[in-house]
């Protein structure tokens, strides 16, 4: 089997297989828009050199820019394709993006960039603390689409550079909601505590806080290129690669719905084992929840160990 060299059967078996997860991604997110009402929604931030929101000293990262935090506020499918071929939602960006990809196609090259997903609505306790921590499934998730190179979530490598005194999250109390705003069917119970800024993406040790969860999905550029390169052979003859026909000089904006399909299917199944353990925990008894302290003794003549005896 894998003697055969057809790159036409491995492009068209990669694309049955990316298909399978779309599909699987839309039944989890419609699950998840039907019974928490939480939305999944990602853009091209980047395309090489020019940013939707590009870093300055300033704004190390999207985090602390008003603009992206507005931007991810209400952002939506419609607008994100409206901004065809690139899916970047600003008109100016857009165009540079457009730009520089047929700058890199017209030299037979190609160039890699970055999505930038936001899930909104999610339900706080997603996520477990330790192996499994929410973040960590995102990630695994993410990196398992083909091409990508790196992940980060919330300030992600420009917090790096930031102060912890900006950087912190700090917890203020959560604006009350009423019943028919709280949602939609939920044994999740509401959160007492919001954090004022969202340094961390929405998680804080492995769970959901109850924030915008948002992270970044950095793709590689596509190996396939029209330019002769140099290469050598199992046999250590040389050769040389050259491709022939249509090959996309970049990756980034086809794989918008695979990143959204991923992250729903995450959410769900976050979900699901979370629902698990409140419905477990009601079929337990009632008990009472202080331990009773041990009558213990305090004076020195009744206690050696207090007078080192």
């Amino acid at each position: 089997m894998y003697a055969i060299a057809d790159l036409h059967l491995l492009r068209a078996s990669l694309t049955s297989y990316l298909k399978g997860r779309v599909a699987a991604g839309a039944i989890a997110e419609k699950i998840l828009r039907l019974s928490h009402g939480i939305e999944i929604v990602a853009f091209t931030s980047s395309i090489g050199s020019e940013y939707l929101f590009p870093p300055n000293p300033t704004h190390p990262t999207a985090t602390t820019n008003p603009a992206f935090l507005d931007l991810i506020d209400r952002i939506d499918r419609p607008t994100v394709d409206s901004f065809d071929p690139v899916r970047s939602p600003n008109a100016e960006a857009s165009a540079r993006m457009v730009q520089l990809i047929e700058k890199y196609r017209d030299a037979k090259d190609s160039i890699g960039g970055v999505v930038t997903c936001v899930i909104r609505n999610v339900p706080t306790g997603l996520g477990e603390p330790c192996f499994d921590k929410l973040e960590a499934v995102l990630a695994h998730a993410m990196m398992s689409i083909p091409a990508t190179k790196a992940f980060s979530i919330g300030s992600g490598f420009g917090g790096c550079q930031m102060p912890g005194s900006i950087h912190n999250d700090p917890f203020i109390r959560a604006p009350v909601v009423p019943p028919s705003q709280s949602g939609l069917n939920s044994s999740i119970p509401r959160p007492r505590l919001v954090t004022k800024t969202n340094n961390s993406g929405g998680v804080q040790g492995g769970i959901s806080n109850g924030a915008h969860i948002y992270f970044d999905v950095a793709f590689k550029p596509p190996a396939t290129i029209g330019q002769a390169q140099q290469t050598t052979g199992y046999g250590q003859e040389q050769g040389v690669l050259e491709a022939k026909g249509r090959h996309d000089p970049c990756v980034v904006p086809r794989a918008i719905p695979i990143v959204e399909a991923m992250a729903a299917i995450v959410v769900l199944d976050a979900l699901l084992a979370q629902n698990a353990r409140q419905a477990t925990r009601a079929l337990l008894p009632i008990t009472d929840r202080t331990i009773p302290a041990e009558k213990t003794s305090v004076n020195r003549a009744d206690n050696p160990s207090v007078n080192g005896s």
